[in-house]
């Protein structure tokens, strides 16, 4: 079996994720990985699947669109890639939070990203709420990052602190096995 990565994109409703998983079991489809949320009233799923040698990537796709045009509903599918390519080696890295809350404004995302996107570590997973205005608590950034182990740490941990300060935001770095062990409940 070959593997495809399919993006659904729509106005939220129940019933999404039971007729996406609907339509790959009826065309003999296993879903390998699922990651889905709802972005203030968008839903957003990524799936990757395999997919029977006979069925092309094509026709899975129209199946998809026909199943789903009545929920007014976007697909994207594409074959997985299992080669990389040059570049990060998750190997030699380790996984950490870091946790920003601060004031709202236009550029936080890109200006924590920036940084760590030069340190050649990876964001694996983001979550950013903002709810506007100036308490800190309305407003939160999450990022998972996997950072190099052969890069100069306190470097990078130095630059998020600066960032942070400029744009008037607390930021907390952990290990994500501190990070978890501190907010398990």
């Amino acid at each position: 079996m070959k593997k495809a990565v399919i993006s659904i994109l729509g106005p939220d409703r129940p019933g999404i994720i039971a007729a996406v998983t609907r339509i790959l079991f009826e065309h003999e489809c296993n879903i390998e990985n699922v990651s889905q949320t709802i972005l203030q009233s968008e839903f957003s799923g990524i799936f990757i699947a395999a997919i029977p040698a006979a069925l092309t990537l094509e026709e899975l796709r129209g199946h998809l669109c026909d199943g789903l045009s009545p929920l007014n509903l976007h697909v994207y599918a594409k074959r997985l890639e299992t080669d990389a390519g040059p570049g990060f080696d998750i190997r030699n890295s380790e996984p950490f939070v870091i946790t920003t809350k601060g004031p709202d404004r236009k550029g936080l995302v890109s200006a924590i990203t920036e940084i760590i996107a030069r340190y050649g570590a990876n964001v694996t997973n983001l979550q950013a709420i903002f709810k506007g205005g100036d308490d800190p608590a309305d407003n939160v950034m999450i990022y998972e990052v996997d950072i190099p182990n052969d890069i100069d740490s306190q470097a990078l941990y130095g630059d998020l602190r600066s960032k942070a300060t400029e744009l008037s935001l607390d930021i907390s770095i952990q290990h994500r096995n501190v990070f978890e062990a501190i907010n398990r409940i």
